[in-house]
């Protein structure tokens, strides 16, 4: 079987698209066409569904893929590093929420790049879970840092941490509140008080109220800006409250810049999951950025 129509359809089956493929590959998209045909003609099966928004594998084609993968990365992997793969400097491309990947896995990782034999250069991209995943499952990613755990068998995901969150407000709206005046039943109406977050839809807030509440908000956002860190700056400055993960608003807590307005003795959690393609732990040195940040993650607590 030529190689080079398995890597085609790998790339394909990644990418969920001949187009898509098709620029990745560096090839036409009739050309990409043409091989995947081949490929059918040579097993005499179809290993694709065509559909309006892209491709869908058949159970063959998810069979073939998912034995055929790993070892074409492989390949890749010596070709790339040589049989000397010590020898050379390997890119590894991360993908995940611009505060986690900034404050937690970019600091975990960049201790790998100056290690005598284990050389790496970090290629960090920003964004939401549903633009990693496709990104990591199109191979623009070696690993990417999701709290969506993917579906199906072509990306593989490890829990990493649980982020612990708290609802939060500058040192003006504590004093107003006042101790006492949040009770676990919401005895404070938070349509009163103004809102810090991340989207119009009040992800962090909702999700925080329906947990510790059982509730749903009925509030507008004072201020809407798409970085937790903003959001942070935003409330201490006194803009309104806020739910915000422990770790990024640690040292605000500490040092009295904002104020934790309730302690539950269940606090809610988000997980955030480690994703790889299925098969690429294979690689040196993907299994030792895996385990690097595995390991890191035993402190993030």
């Amino acid at each position: 079987m030529d190689l080079a129509l398995l890597r085609t359809f790998v790339t394909v089956h990644r990418a969920g698209s001949f187009t898509r493929a098709a620029a990745l590959l560096g090839l036409s998209q009739p050309a990409v066409t043409s091989q995947i045909r081949t490929l059918e003609r040579q097993l005499g099966r179809p290993l694709f569904l065509r559909q309006a928004g892209g491709v869908t594998p058949t159970t063959i084609g998810d069979e073939l893929a998912h034995k055929a993968a790993p070892h074409l990365d492989a390949l890749v992997e010596i070709a790339e590093t040589g049989l000397d793969e010590d020898s050379s400097v390997r890119t590894l491309h991360l993908a995940g929420p611009p505060e986690f990947t900034a404050e937690r896995a970019l600091p975990a990782l960049t201790t790998l790049t100056g290690q005598e034999g284990h050389r790496y250069a970090l290629r960090a991209s920003f964004g939401t879970a549903d633009e990693v995943l496709e990104g990591l499952a199109a191979g623009h990613h070696d690993l990417a840092l999701t709290t969506a755990r993917p579906r199906g068998g072509l990306l593989a995901a490890t829990p990493l941490c649980d982020e612990e969150h708290v609802l939060v407000a500058g040192k003006n709206w504590a004093a107003r509140i006042g101790p006492g005046k949040l009770r676990r039943k919401g005895a404070l109406p938070l349509e009163n008080l103004p809102v810090v977050e991340v989207h119009e839809t009040l992800p962090f807030v909702s999700r925080y109220w329906a947990a510790v509440f059982d509730t749903r908000p009925a509030a507008a956002g004072a201020v809407i800006v798409p970085d937790l860190r903003a959001v942070l700056a935003c409330a201490a400055s006194g803009a309104g409250l806020a739910v915000l993960p422990r770790y990024l608003c640690a040292d605000a807590l500490a040092h009295g810049d904002v104020v934790a307005l309730l302690e539950p003795a269940v606090p809610p959690l988000r997980t955030y999951f480690l994703v790889v393609r299925t098969g690429t732990l294979a690689m040196p040195h993907m299994a030792r950025a895996h385990e690097w940040l595995l390991r890191a993650a035993v402190h993030w607590a």
